[in-house]
């Protein structure tokens, strides 16, 4: 048997190797917490890890949802793609004697980062450190994730010596963890790149879709050597589908993907034996990118997909006690290409496997799957119109379509009595120009950012200024005994910077949007500096009436931070709340230095 022991390898015996892992090892940090140690080994079955001295295969899922569910689906690990604020996420998997990746965020180039530059490389570097020393006593702690997607567009070779010196300073300040980097995908010579520079990576994560049931053999191919996790799958991402008549994304229903799912699984990972030491699902919860439902296991409202009952089968050897509904098809009768204020008809053919009542939800969005993103960052939900479902027999549906333009899409939910769902959808085209629609009012308090947050409701995406010299991350503290905040940083002495929070994301006016507001008599938020004094404009709505969609209100106000937190208000009394677009925003200047602050609790409130 062949023992990594992180940075070199040399030879023990079987019962030297368990012997040695058994003990729980502490290494720095507090004195309360013991790392559980974790070894890669080689074994003549190749490659293995090995927890507390035991066989771990990782069962896994990325994403925000309960743990506890995931737990009682078979699964047994976690992962972040970031480490500020996550001790919470660690006491909860400790609790339940399960683990996580922890994912420590790399820049990606671009955006004023460049791999060349060694003072910003180093700045990360320290960065990685911090995060090491504060989480390497904890329990919970499977493996360092170094990066993630990080290399896409830029597989360059000081890149991955930034990587290797950071698995380095892992291996020698926590013998007790391997280290992992994830990319997208295999494509180019990553794989062999690594192999080349990054000796003290032990695993090699990758995120794979569309091509996940073809990633063992692919692989084998680009002279994979060390073992590797599939740290993302699922269904083809919208960037790997074709477009239909309408030029959308055609998306599978959830029994579908969940088909998906599990080929994946049964190809990448149970095929490759010795080589794949599991893998990660995307994503535990749901999701809004693309459509609200494209990423996502699990329904907002908790209702589990098909694609958890597959995992639970592939991870423990059993169904569930009562699958989710089976989705057969779902048939639009008639063209997807309409007149405004027509009627059409749609109709879903769907089981319940062994037997059961089944329950049917319609409902009729806007669709944001063509509007630009950055990545995979998540959008508000999608607008929609309830009154367009005029009449719902069982699996049948007439709908009212829009007296606007554009394009929608006609979901289709179905229940079952078990807390299982299937969930499709219908692409659908309007013609005729777009204009701004009359908003339902949002429903009073909406929390935007905190503990308590209604979904998101707006996206920080509208960077302004400086951009390139904004971080934006959390922290693990918050007003009023919270565990995390935001932590906003403007890193030049000079110029301004400032981030908006938006809905639509990525938009300045050119698509209809935003919330109705109409009855929040001011918007509250606690913020706080890192050395006082910092002087930070905020406000609510900055899109002008020049723009085809617009803020129906522009107010603000200057705010000299202290080191300590405190609740502000901005007043919205007789303001005219029906169309925000930009829900929260701030600005700053360096005037002379670079400034820090943290916001939290942000909401509207009667």
């Amino acid at each position: 048997m062949k023992v990594i022991k992180f940075r070199r390898a040399r030879v023990l015996s079987v019962a030297s190797v368990l012997a040695v892992s058994a003990s729980l090892v502490a290494v720095g940090g507090s004195a309360s917490a013991a790392a559980v140690k974790v070894q890669l080994v080689k074994t003549g079955g190749g490659w293995q890890l090995l927890r507390g001295g035991k066989p771990y295969f990782v069962k896994g899922a990325g994403g925000s949802y309960s743990l506890a569910a995931l737990k009682a689906a078979g699964g047994n690990s976690g992962r972040t793609w970031g480490a500020d604020g996550i001790q919470g996420q660690l006491n909860r998997a400790a609790t339940l004697g399960m683990t996580y990746t922890v994912g420590m965020w790399l820049a990606h180039p671009g955006n004023g980062f460049s791999y060349k530059n060694k003072a910003q490389v180093q700045a990360q570097y320290e960065q990685c450190k911090k995060y090491v020393l504060e989480y390497r006593n904890d329990p919970a702690v499977l493996a360092w994730g170094i990066g993630n997607e990080m290399e896409n567009g830029y597989d360059h070779k000081v890149l991955w010596q930034a990587v290797e010196k950071i698995a380095r300073m892992c291996h020698r300040l926590d013998p007790n963890h391997p280290t992992m980097t994830v990319v997208a995908e295999i494509g180019g010579h990553k794989v062999q790149k690594i192999n080349k520079y990054c000796p003290d990576i032990d695993i090699i994560g990758i995120n794979s879709y569309g091509g996940g049931p073809s990633l063992y053999k692919r692989y084998l191919k680009a002279g994979g050597v060390k073992p590797y996790v599939i740290t993302e799958f699922g269904p083809p991402g919208t960037w790997e589908e074709g477009r239909d008549n309408l030029h959308l994304p055609p998306e599978m229903t959830s029994t579908q993907k969940a088909l998906y799912y599990a080929k994946t699984y049964r190809n990448s990972v149970l095929a490759a034996k010795g080589l794949c030491l599991g893998s990660y699902a995307f994503t535990w919860g749901w999701k809004v990118e693309a459509t609200p439902t494209w990423f996502g296991l699990i329904l907002p409202d908790g209702r589990r997909l098909g694609a958890v009952d597959q995992l639970e089968h592939l991870w423990t050897g059993h169904w569930p006690a009562h699958l989710c509904p089976d989705m057969k098809s779902l048939t639009l009768n008639g063209p997807d290409k309409v007149k405004r204020n027509t009627d059409i008809t749609a109709y879903v053919d769907a089981s319940q496997p062994g037997g059961g009542v089944l329950k049917y939800h319609w409902v009729l969005r806007r669709d944001i799957s063509n509007l630009p993103a950055n990545g995979g960052e998540a959008r508000p939900m999608p607008r929609k119109y309830p009154k367009a479902i005029v009449q719902q027999n069982g699996g049948h549906v007439t709908v009212h379509m829009p007296d606007n333009g554009g394009d929608y899409r006609l979901y289709c939910y179905v229940y079952n009595n078990y807390n299982g769902a299937a969930v499709g959808n219908i692409p659908l085209l309007v013609t005729g120009p777009i204009h701004a629609m009359r908003i339902p009012r949002s429903q009073l308090p909406l929390v935007l950012l905190g503990k308590h947050a209604d979904g998101m409701p707006f996206i920080p995406a509208g960077w302004m200024g400086n951009y390139k010299n904004i971080s934006y991350g959390t922290a693990n503290f918050g007003p009023q005994g919270g565990h995390s905040c935001v932590k906003i940083q403007y890193k030049s002495a000079n110029g301004w910077g400032g981030i908006a929070w938006q809905n639509p994301a990525n938009d300045w006016g050119k698509t209809d949007g935003g919330l109705n507001l109409t009855g929040a008599a001011k918007l509250t938020f606690w913020a706080k500096g890192k050395v006082g004094g910092e002087s930070i404009t905020f406000g609510v709505g900055l899109i002008g009436a020049d723009q085809p969609f617009h803020d129906s209100v522009h107010v603000s106000k200057v705010v000299t931070l202290t080191t300590h937190w405190k609740k502000y208000s901005i007043s919205l009394r007789g303001q005219n709340l029906k169309q925000i677009i930009t829900g929260f925003y701030w600005t700053g200047g360096g005037n002379g230095s670079p400034f820090t602050f943290y916001i939290d609790n942000v909401k509207y409130v009667k």
